[in-house]
């Protein structure tokens, strides 16, 4: 039996193997090298409740404490893994220590992307990526703050639905024509505008950032049209980039993520990736893709525990995500990046619809929005691969799990 798996990482990921390496009776010992000084936790309630401090702190973490203590689980908090030696199975922590191992797993995860324009480096523009960050911004929202969000996709859209919910005057500023323009359709699009203009917040379309200004902290944001909005404080959210340099600098094959196979296994036996910095096959889109959700961090490291454990179980689940913005539930099951054709199911006005994404004839993706029977049937019929007919589709009497 193997001896010491190693993980690398602070996150869903992390937490998941280890739960499932002790699950699965691995006797060994695991160590979770995580560069944040916080026991592993969740990310996604970070721009929803816990910014809105509805959710404490302590029930962040994926675990509490004494779970790592009673399931023998070293912890390294707060130490960095600075390189890899994978021809003599070690890894080189910034506190300059070193540690073996029999397996190891990379759940790096990712890094947010920033603005690099004049002005960048002025005091109160935040990125939300970490719980740190959302303190920080936490701590700046309340009645009459003047709020500028540069970026309409989930993470901006769910901080101004926190925001304008607290008091805050807001602003969204997105570089394309409608929000979300990336993971949905036209007509859900246009529902979240509404709803988000209804609740007072201002969106702006088309409008990239130019420039940030202030003395030492930032007090109006600019965008190439030469506007100006003043502001207290400023979030961006304009995407996320995969943490590859520990494995690219170690030797592995990275292409927008750490390249590893449907066993989220390296090419070298006994490293594993998981999670937001793997790019790995995907049958339901045909080709090597990266996702960036919980669902694919933790089915990942599960397949890699298993797997290290000689239980060899491909990963191919339906990816899913979903976004939380005032009452509003979307749930998307599937990808509908490629698809030829969209389905709406239900009407908008209502709060309660789909919209329905084909591809060839075959359901491609589903977002449901305040309907989770719709994303539950749909999801069944992605996996399936089941033809539908499209006016069958459309009819929201009909229950889609029965179409399978």
């Amino acid at each position: 039996m193997a001896e010491h798996f190693i993980i690398v990482g602070g996150g869903q990921s992390a937490a998941q193997a280890a739960v499932t390496l002790r699950q699965k009776k691995f006797d060994g010992r695991i160590t979770i090298v995580g560069e944040e000084p916080h026991l592993p936790y969740q990310r996604p309630p970070l721009s929803k409740r816990y910014l809105a401090k509805k959710l404490e702190p302590e029930r962040l973490s994926i675990r509490p404490g004494r779970f790592y203590a009673e399931a023998d689980v070293d912890l390294k908090l707060g130490v960095r893994a600075v390189e890899l030696d994978l021809d003599n199975k070690r890894v080189r922590l910034g506190d300059e220590s070193e540690l073996v191992y029999d397996g190891l797993l990379l759940a790096t995860g990712s890094r947010v992307r920033e603005l690099d324009v004049p002005g960048h480096d002025l005091d109160g523009i935040y990125y939300l990526r970490t719980r740190d960050d959302a303190d920080a911004i936490s701590a700046h929202l309340g009645p009459g703050k003047r709020l500028v969000i540069v970026g309409g996709g989930y993470i901006g859209l769910e901080v101004a639905s926190v925001a304008v919910s607290l008091g805050a005057e807001v602003v969204v500023l997105e570089a394309t024509q409608r929000v979300m323009s990336r993971v949905v359709c036209p007509e859900v699009s246009a529902y979240y505008d509404r709803r988000h203009r209804d609740a007072g917040v201002e969106l702006h379309y088309g409008a990239s950032v130019a420039a940030f200004h202030g003395h030492d902290s930032v007090d109006a944001v600019e965008i190439d049209s030469g506007e100006s909005y003043p502001c207290d404080l400023v979030v961006a959210g304009i995407g996320i980039s995969p943490r590859v340099e520990l494995a690219a600098k170690g030797g592995l094959a990275v292409d927008n993520g750490i390249v590893v196979d449907d066993f989220a296994l390296t090419e070298i036996e006994s490293v594993f990736a998981a999670g937001d910095c793997t790019s790995h096959p995907s049958a339901h889109a045909g080709r090597h893709i990266r996702l960036e959700s919980v669902q694919n961090a933790v089915e990942q490291a599960r397949t890699a525990a298993s797997v290290f454990l000689g239980q060899r179980l491909p990963y191919a689940e339906v990816p899913w995500f979903w976004s939380d913005q005032y009452d509003i539930k979307l749930q998307i099951a599937g990808l509908s990046g490629d698809h030829d054709s969209v389905v709406m199911r239900g009407d908008p006005d209502s709060g309660r619809f789909a919209a329905c994404y084909l591809r060839g004839g075959l359901l491609s993706a589903v977002d449901a929005i305040n309907s989770p029977r719709d994303f539950i049937g749909g999801k069944k019929l992605i996996e399936a691969r089941s033809r539908v007919d499209a006016s069958r589709l459309a009819n929201p009497s009909v229950n889609l799990a029965e179409l399978v």
